[in-house]
């Protein structure tokens, strides 16, 4: 592990102990025919400023990217999943530091967080912004979006081994047990990525289901474990066709949701050869994409 991303992530995880996460309010509760003045708990959230400064002269040139609402913690992971979903991170090589702009004139001094591009690092600002608005603004139909992500992932995810349907209910058990911001709040998706032997490995989780896949693909890049080749990423919620395709992009062969897939999503899946299985519960889920990864009970 570098020393440098090592510190990275030491930091950014020291922000998530500090309780930002969740915020208490006072609420009117009505059970029962009762009425009671009581405190509550809501998931935390915050405006995030994204910038890329890239190398020039004896100084950094600085690029504001996007914005994005989420919760505070793991906010440096966050910046780097997103920067590898949008093409400019491959690998932790990278990144030569992520650090808060903590300038004295900066309002939001804990809610911007700035990336600092390796020299090699070849950064085409104008395609990216082309790109983070088109997608932001819904101005890219299905088959561009499709088409983009070949271009940006020409390489399917690799991945030849078996699960057996006990090993997906187990990873959905683990799940639920494991979101204890979910548990306090009702308001946050998760992401969790599971090794083959339904261990989990990874959870994220943000009141934004792409910020939380982010994170998660952002911590595996930080810890040089991309492609996540021998893994599962199991989501809360939906399977929409951006948790798709961040997934796809870091490598990983098996997706499974608790929720629906979008049909963009199910097209995704099937043009890269993942498995992506919805609905997942105690003793059910279907399979939209790659059913010859289930050990199907009974079949040799």
């Amino acid at each position: 592990m570098d020393p440098v991303l090592d510190e990275i992530l030491a930091l950014d995880r020291a922000r998530v102990k500090r309780g930002r996460s969740v915020e208490r309010v006072q609420v009117t509760r009505w059970r029962d025919a009762h009425r009671e003045e009581r405190p509550d708990e809501v998931a935390g959230e915050e405006p995030m400023e994204i910038r890329v400064r890239v190398p020039a002269a004896q100084s950094w040139q600085q690029h504001s990217i996007a914005v994005t609402m989420r919760t505070p913690g793991h906010d440096f992971e966050l910046a780097a999943g997103f920067l590898h979903a949008e093409g400019v991170l491959h690998s932790a090589a990278d990144v030569q530091r992520i650090g808060y702009c903590t300038d004295a004139e900066e309002d939001q001094q804990f809610n911007i967080v700035a990336v600092y591009l390796a020299p090699q690092v070849s950064f085409d600002a104008e395609r990216l912004s082309r790109h983070v608005f088109t997608t932001a603004s819904c101005g890219i139909c299905g088959k561009a979006a499709l088409d983009w992500v070949q271009t940006s992932c020409p390489r399917k995810p690799q991945g030849e081994f078996l699960l057996e349907p006990e090993t997906l209910f187990g990873m959905h058990r683990s799940l639920e047990q494991s979101q204890s911001l979910f548990a306090r709040t009702g308001g946050l998706h998760a992401s969790a990525l599971f090794d083959l032997q339904g261990r989990l490995l990874v959870q994220r989780e943000d009141v934004g289901r792409h910020n939380a896949t982010d994170k998660l693909v952002g911590t595996l890049l930080l810890e040089r474990h991309l492609p996540a080749s021998d893994s599962v990423v199991l989501f809360s919620g939906r399977a929409a066709f951006e948790l798709v395709h961040k997934s796809i992009l870091a490598g990983i062969p098996f997706l499974a949701s608790v929720g629906a897939p979008s049909s963009l999503a199910v097209e995704l899946a099937r043009r890269y050869g993942v498995t992506l299985v919805g609905f997942l519960r105690e003793g059910r889920f279907n399979v939209y994409s790659g059913a010859e990864r289930i050990r199907w009970p009974g079949k040799a």
